[in-house]
């Protein structure tokens, strides 16, 4: 910074592509400071080095930070000062890899610098220095490389090329010349593709231009070396298909054959800074239009064949979480030492026998007692916790399937509970079935009907931070938008197909956390003369333990839930068992008693 007249450095926690889960070369964050979370970015002036975050990684920051001299600026907190305004305040050189930054980030930089040297006579600068950690990050890794899978028509319900056609219409409709995609689950989702790229992400980092005439991939697949058989016919089916396989880095050469006047679509969330000046200096600033993927949407809503698949992957993952759970139960009340590392390794374990499974769609969580109270807690190999015959395990994990994603978080208490325990237990049990219930009006928004599940909890003067819901993807990312289900401000409508977490909890630091994750498939539920309404599907397929509720904190309607929800886990679930697991399933089914 020193040698360059940098006033201040933004590190990026994302890659050139937008993603929440980078690769290990981009984990820069990490590099830097030592803060392992998945959400974080940095600023580095010369006095001072601050990580912006969210609650789910308070107490993760604050314990990674430690002794580091980094200070944590908390966000989605009232009077939060988000990282364009307080660079704006603190800098007037600043530099930043526009590489690892979107478009859009870098925009809102740009505004907050303009905005706070309006009135100034001094100038400012934002610089864009492309991968300039490579200048002191040694050993930083490669850009990875892994074999390509393709994905059949009767697999996903939709081929490439009906997408592709579909991708075409929407230009002509808009009256583009191309679309140029950098996210990487849309351009896995478009081409039906899969990859391990990026740790439990099935996907390959590469970009998608399409125009009327031509689908270029560029990706970094046939310049390592010998590709492996999958990746080498996964290439000609796609060549098959009119797919021109580029390398990577040729996106700059492709544009410059454009003619003049070729206008492109672009993401600004996901397309990075460097590539957007790319575009627009080869194209023209006014031949490059953002705006949001229209893939996003797309594919959130499921179709038939997804649905139907998805369906099969919850009963799968149902059962190697309830084989889990009996384990776990009957392992610690033997008295056997049991560690969260252990549980997590056994949790594994189970779901790799199923048929299809291709790995975690995120590190499992595996916490016991106060570890419970990090919403994203990272459960260590060495050192962790043994789980004791007393108190709440939480366990937040799932599966990437080639016939799904799944996604469940369950609570369950390994021995005797406190009053306050179970009181938390029951207050969030009861905001996840608020929001199961659910009936609602086309049009409703995530955001507007978020309450439901936060109610109970709001009513005893208690909350969380973390949104309540996310998307899920179809053998794709566990994370997925454009819909939540969060108390920010969030236009888009829950649409039938879409497939939302339901995950309210409680965290009390040093002492325990609870959460409770269904995941929900929207559904049509009828139409009268006030309108079209909708309601949910419960895809996950486990039980909720019922020994530590506080009955009279259950509504009677609540306790129909419950009730009905659990004996359908059984009868769904016990020919799936040992014969042992079904039998200890049935005890825990049994009815609640108000």
């Amino acid at each position: 910074m020193c040698a360059n007249g940098w006033d201040a450095v933004v590190i990026s926690g994302s890659d050139p592509h937008g993603s929440e889960y980078p690769a290990p070369r981009w984990k820069q964050v990490e590099w830097v400071s030592g803060f392992t979370g998945e959400a974080g970015d940095m600023v580095v002036t010369a006095d001072h080095a601050g990580l912006w975050t969210d609650s789910r990684y308070f107490i993760q920051a604050m314990e990674q930070l430690e002794g580091s001299g980094i200070e944590l600026h908390r966000t989605r907190v009232p009077g939060a000062v988000g990282i364009p305004e307080w660079v704006a305040g603190h800098a007037d050189v600043v530099a930043i890899d526009g590489k690892s930054q979107s478009m859009a980030s870098v925009m809102e930089i740009r505004k907050a610098l303009e905005k706070a040297h309006g009135e100034s006579e001094k100038e400012f600068a934002l610089l864009d220095v492309p991968d300039m950690l490579d200048r002191i990050w040694e050993d930083r890794p490669w850009i990875p490389v892994s074999p390509v899978t393709t994905l059949d028509e009767q697999d996903v319900g939709e081929s490439r090329l009906h997408k592709i056609v579909w991708l075409r219409k929407f230009l002509m409709a808009e009256g583009y010349d191309a679309i140029l995609l950098s996210a990487l689950d849309d351009i896995a989702w478009t081409l039906n593709v899969r990859g391990s790229d990026i740790t439990y992400n099935p996907l390959v980092i590469s970009y998608l231009l399409v125009t009327l005439e031509d689908v270029v991939w560029f990706v970094r697949k046939e310049n390592t070396g010998q590709p492996d058989t999958d990746t080498l016919d996964s290439i000609n089916e796609l060549r098959a298909d009119g797919v021109t396989v580029a390398g990577y880095d040729d996106l700059a050469l492709s544009i410059a054959e454009q003619e003049e006047g070729f206008r492109i679509f672009v993401d600004a969330a996901t397309l990075n800074y460097s590539a957007f000046k790319m575009l627009s200096g080869g194209l023209g600033e006014d031949c490059v239009v953002s705006g949001t993927s229209p893939v996003s949407l797309r594919k959130a809503v499921k179709n038939q064949v997804e649905i139907s698949s998805l369906r099969e992957a919850y009963l799968e993952d149902g059962a190697a979480v309830e084989q889990f759970l009996y384990w776990l139960d009957t392992s610690v009340r033997s008295g056997a030492c049991v560690t969260e590392w252990e549980a997590s390794v056994k949790l594994t374990s189970l779901r790799s026998r199923i048929p299809g499974y291709r790995g975690n769609s995120f590190e499992n969580i595996s916490a016991y007692g106060a570890n419970a109270a990090l919403p994203h807690y990272s459960t260590p190999r060495e050192g962790s916790a043994v789980i004791m015959p007393r108190g709440l395990y939480l366990t937040d994990s799932g599966g990437q399937y080639l016939f799904g994603t799944t996604d469940i978080t369950r609570t369950v208490p390994v021995g005797e509970c406190t009053a306050l325990e179970k009181e938390d237990y029951t207050l969030v049990l009861k905001g996840m079935i608020q929001l199961s219930m659910a009936v609602f009006p086309r049009g409703t928004a995530g955001c507007q009907i978020d309450v439901l599940a936060r109610e109970p909890l709001w009513r005893s003067k208690r909350s969380f931070g973390h949104g309540t819901g996310h998307g899920v993807g179809f053998y794709l990312c566990v994370h997925e938008g454009p819909q939540d289900i969060r108390q920010n401000f969030n236009a888009q409508p829950l649409l039938p197909g879409m497939v939302t977490s339901n995950e309210p909890g409680i965290y009390r630091e040093g002492e325990f956390g609870i959460r409770h994750e269904n995941i929900l498939l929207c559904k049509e539920a009828g139409k009268n003369e006030f309108g079209d309404w909708l309601d949910f599907e419960t895809l996950t397929c486990c039980h909720i333990d019922t020994s530590v509720i506080v009955p009279g904190l259950l509504s009677s309607e609540e306790a129909e839930w419950l009730n009905r929800y659990n004996a359908s886990v059984y009868e769904r679930l016990s020919a799936r068992l040992p014969v042992e697991v079904a039998a200890w399933l049935k005890e825990k089914t049994e009815p609640v008693r108000l």
